[in-house]
């Protein structure tokens, strides 16, 4: 284990997800710089949670507007506090999404308005059931050809791909919250197709995470 890792703690302002985000953000940059438009868009960010990443990854890229949007109204503070102090002009004010709350899964635009979502590290402290409110999202608001990237840790055709995964797995299970642990990529793959959604590419990302690219089916 890291001994710099703070204690395991999912609520976006904690120390352990800043540490976690500090860690995994130039890798994501990498791949978003290859897979984002190239034409002036608008990018979603599904569980911006702090608006650590989104204030990172806005900077790199004039061209596109970034939405931020959470469930928990109470990091929208943080979020555009964070803009306001890395003077990032190009993200909008949050909006509120809650995967579990139908109500809420269109509030960031409507049809096609959107070229690319992504979303960090929501499913080792999130339901599996979520994924489904994520594609519905994701086939109403994308455009024809946008994507949605989902990045972290996940099992492939149930099992663990590392060692430090399993054990990852083994330390979100040990909190005793149900819904805590590494979900499969069938699981979202499933979800996905339920939505006119299909996975379009599996990246390999350090730390034994993944970016997974969904796309609509053609």
């Amino acid at each position: 284990m890291n001994q710099d890792r703070p204690p395991l703690d999912p609520h976006p302002l904690s120390e352990y997800v800043a540490w976690a985000g500090s860690r995994n953000r130039d890798p994501l940059l990498g791949v978003l710089k290859e897979k984002l438009p190239k034409d002036p868009s608008r990018v979603l960010e599904m569980a911006s949670g702090s608006g650590m990443h989104i204030n990172y990854f806005a900077p790199h890229f004039d061209h596109l507007h970034f939405h931020p949007s959470d469930k928990d109204i109470e990091v929208f503070n943080n979020i555009k506090k964070l803009s306001t102090e890395h003077n990032n002009d190009n993200i909008a004010d949050p909006s509120h999404l809650d995967l579990t709350d139908p109500e809420t899964w269109f509030n960031p635009g409507p049809p096609n308005s959107f070229s690319a979502i992504f979303c960090i590290n929501i499913f080792q402290v999130a339901p599996i059931t979520i994924a489904d409110g994520m594609m519905e999202c994701a086939s109403h608001l994308l455009t024809d050809e946008g994507i949605l990237l989902i990045y972290g840790p996940f099992k492939v055709e149930d099992s663990f791909t590392t060692d430090s995964n399993k054990e990852f797995h083994e330390t979100l299970s040990s909190a005793g919250v149900p819904e805590w642990g590494l979900k499969d990529v069938a699981d979202l793959r499933k979800a996905a197709e339920r939505h006119g959604m299909e996975l379009k590419e599996q990246i390999d990302m350090p730390a034994n995470n993944f970016s997974l690219i969904f796309g609509k089916i053609n």
